[in-house]
């Protein structure tokens, strides 16, 4: 196991007119499951790549376990690396897919007959390992390339999107399988996503990403509480967190012609502020006696939950989203919303940064 560390490390692709990394600062403890997200083209993946070799360091460090790897090919980092297309040999076996590398090492057969056997007993693939890839589902093909990195018995995992190709019902399953699985190996994990739901479900720490820079690397439940700008309050929530242009008055917070009434500290770090950004969660929204009117113009029911998509009644142009149980509204109609105004975010809107506690 190991700990990683980014220390300003950056990458610039020939000809590009920015950094793909700029200057990013991480630190990776050992057994640690990091998650990297961020919409496409923010550098996550690129940033997994110049941990694992595959690109050039331009400027700072990457360490694993305090050395510098600047210059050290991909094989000499004991890194396992699993892809997003499984790459996995259509010729060979199940168990000659996994222990293919510890062959080219020079690892003795019967110790290659140890590791893929266990690596088979804690992935469920005992029964397929005389199968060839093309017998397999795509669950279990990425089940072997998990197991491909598992018998080498890396210091560190570097997984690139590897759910991408599976379908809705059975990513959640094998995120879930990925998830407990390395708090079983105790291997620190650095993972690729896209999908914020997997990296919240998934990650012990998240790094939010865009264009190359590091937006903020928290827990799951400190990105979605206390988002650091309002990119992550956007990026971070399904559905995402509702945004208003506000200002800062003597009383409250004015969105429109709403009076919102956060707590006293809020209030108080807003003042100065000429120009806001507010936000508020849809299950901190309710429908009912409220000071906001909304227009309702879609209704998504998911069976256990509702959520009501709509405009405020005085801002056509505004998008609100509020959670609204099994019991809700329908489309055309207009209802009162409150708002719990102890859950409101308040961001500068010149800076994006948030304001207050």
């Amino acid at each position: 196991m190991a700990e990683v560390t980014y220390d300003n490390a950056t990458c610039i692709y020939p000809g590009a007119e920015r950094p793909a990394v700029d200057g990013l600062e991480l630190g990776i403890r050992d057994g640690e499951f990091v998650v990297m997200v961020g919409p496409s083209g923010c550098g996550k993946t690129t940033a997994l790549r110049m941990l694992a070799g595959l690109e050039e360091i331009d400027g700072g460090a990457v360490r694993i376990d305090g050395r510098d790897m600047t210059g050290v090919p991909s094989r000499d980092r004991d890194i396992a690396m699993v892809f997003q297309n499984y790459a996995l040999y259509p010729s060979k076996t199940v168990a000659e897919n996994m222990g293919f590398a510890l062959k080219m090492q020079g690892v003795a057969k019967d110790e290659r007959a140890r590791r893929v056997g266990e690596a088979a007993k804690l992935l469920d693939l005992e029964q397929l390992l005389d199968r060839k890839p093309r017998n397999l589902s795509g669950g279990q093909r990425q089940r072997v390339a998990m197991g491909r990195a598992i018998v080498r018995e890396p210091k560190v995992f570097c997984m690139d999107e590897p759910l991408s190709n599976l379908d809705a019902q059975l990513r959640v399953q094998t995120r879930t399988q990925i998830a407990e699985l390395q708090r079983r190996l105790q291997v620190t994990t650095v993972y690729v996503t896209h999908d914020q739901v997997e990296a919240m479900t998934m990650g012990d720490r998240v790094a939010v990403m865009r264009a190359g820079q590091l937006q903020q690397f928290a827990s799951p439940t400190e990105l979605y509480d206390r988002p650091t700008n309002v990119f992550v309050a956007s990026f971070i929530g399904s559905p995402a967190m509702n945004r208003f242009d506000a200002t800062a008055e003597r009383d409250g917070i004015r969105v429109g012609s709403i009076l919102l009434q956060p707590s006293d500290a809020q209030l108080a770090a807003a003042q100065g502020h000429s120009k806001l950004v507010a936000g508020i969660r849809p299950e901190h929204l309710s429908i009912g006696d409220g000071p906001i009117t909304v227009k309702v113009a879609l209704v998504e029911d998911l069976g256990s939950d509702s959520y009501v998509y709509g405009s405020l009644a005085d801002d056509a142009e505004s998008n609100v989203i509020v959670r609204a149980g099994r019991q809700h509204p329908r489309p055309g109609e207009v209802v009162k919303v409150a708002a719990d105004a102890a859950q409101l975010h308040l961001f500068d809107a010149a800076t994006g940064l948030r304001i207050g506690d």
